[in-house]
């Protein structure tokens, strides 16, 4: 009977024991919600942080460029505009049909229709635009007899894009992207000589 009752002694954590497990369950727990922590403040900070998406015009080769004289200034100039919709946002972006339009001295010379669709996550929507514009509408006071002389037409493109981002299927929130794009094109080369976009 001594030696069962020392056996049973034996069998019982001591101090020691039962402060590294005290220990142990502390640093689990610890770990568990830091970890959580980290990832709550990720989603809050990364994936819930809702931006407009880029909306631009890429570089583009001219099909075909016809203009007049100095005296009698005028041009028609065609090309494929590849409209980007750069999305970053951690869900998709779906937006609503708009227009862009290009402008020159102020004046509208031509626009492409944007179809309503949508943007996924992470991604970029490429749409290629057949692109007409023509000096027609352009008053007789306008500038372009000098830019024709200087052998550079300048042009813009701007647009306004209105949408909704969707992240996790639930959390929305509606964004508005704006284009503005200028863009030179050479005349004697038929040529675009610079593109920039803010």
């Amino acid at each position: 009977m001594v030696f069962y009752r020392k056996d049973q002694e034996s069998q019982q954590p001591t101090d020691e024991e039962r402060r590294k497990k005290r220990m142990k369950w502390t640093i689990g727990i610890t770990a568990f919600v830091i970890f959580q922590v980290v990832q709550a403040l990720f989603f809050i900070l990364v994936i819930m942080k809702f931006k407009s998406p880029k909306f631009r015009v890429g570089e583009f080769d001219i099909q075909s460029l016809n203009v007049g004289t100095q005296t009698s200034p005028s041009f028609d100039v065609t090309f494929v505009a590849p409209i980007r919709i750069k999305n970053t946002n951690w869900g998709p972006f779906k937006y609503d049909a708009t227009t862009v339009n290009f402008i020159y001295g102020g004046v509208q010379v031509g626009e492409v229709a944007i179809p309503k669709s949508k943007a996924n996550f992470k991604s970029t929507k490429k749409i290629d635009a057949n692109v007409t514009l023509n000096s027609t509408n352009l008053p007789s006071s306008s500038t372009l007899g000098s830019e024709l002389s200087s052998g550079v037409i300048t042009l813009n493109s701007r647009a306004e894009l209105k949408g909704k981002v969707t992240v996790m299927f639930m959390f929305k929130k509606n964004k508005t992207s704006q284009m503005n794009c200028t863009m030179a094109i050479d005349v004697p080369t038929k040529a675009l000589k610079s593109l920039s976009c803010k």
